[in-house]
């Protein structure tokens, strides 16, 4: 069994494609190919976690897209995610929350949609990964401000976080596991 991660896959939002400027021509081949990654590395056992802006349709849509989803699903809300969607969808997700601190391969893993500067135990090793950023000037900030911190904690081992947004350079829209990511952090 493997733990993988991934934000902000938007399905349905037509919107975010000119935004990340993603290389689809509709909602419908975005969704498709989102589909087709997940399905590529996520096996029957897999846990995936999803931090945050999942879908934007109504619940009927987020089940569609759920079970053409291979492994076991964790929510992580975002801001684009209706929560009443997502309680409709807790038979098809093992856990639902704002913020989770997990264990991966002994490893303390933070999970909130919104990047923490300052998250729990950064300076004793754990992880913290996030999406909401996409590759927009938020996304500069935090890496400046990550950038910033490390240069006054005077070590590089801080501050071990990841922008798992789901759109290039970052995922190519595929789910990825913590070593996987460790090139991001």
């Amino acid at each position: 069994m493997q733990i993988r991660y991934i934000a902000d896959m938007h399905f349905d939002h037509a919107d975010i494609i000119p935004y990340d400027d993603r290389p689809f021509d509709s909602a419908d081949r975005m969704n498709q190919v989102m589909i087709e990654r997940w399905n590529q590395v996520v096996g029957p056992d897999d846990l995936t976690w999803i931090l945050g802006d999942f879908c934007s349709g109504p619940a009927e849509r987020w089940a569609e897209i759920l079970d053409q989803l291979a492994g076991r699903k964790a929510l992580i809300l975002g801001n684009h995610d209706p929560v009443e969607s997502a309680r409709k969808m807790a038979d098809r997700l093992e856990d639902i929350a704002d913020y989770r601190e997990i264990e991966d391969k002994g490893r303390k893993v933070i999970l909130c949609h919104y990047p923490i500067l300052s998250f729990r135990d950064h300076y004793f090793g754990a992880y913290h990964l996030y999406g909401h950023v996409h590759s927009s000037y938020e996304w500069n900030i935090t890496k400046n401000a990550k950038r910033l911190m490390r240069e006054l904690y005077v070590r590089d081992d801080i501050l071990r976080m990841a922008n798992t947004g789901a759109m290039l350079p970052y995922m190519d829209y595929t789910p990825r596991t913590l070593d996987e990511l460790k090139g991001e952090l």
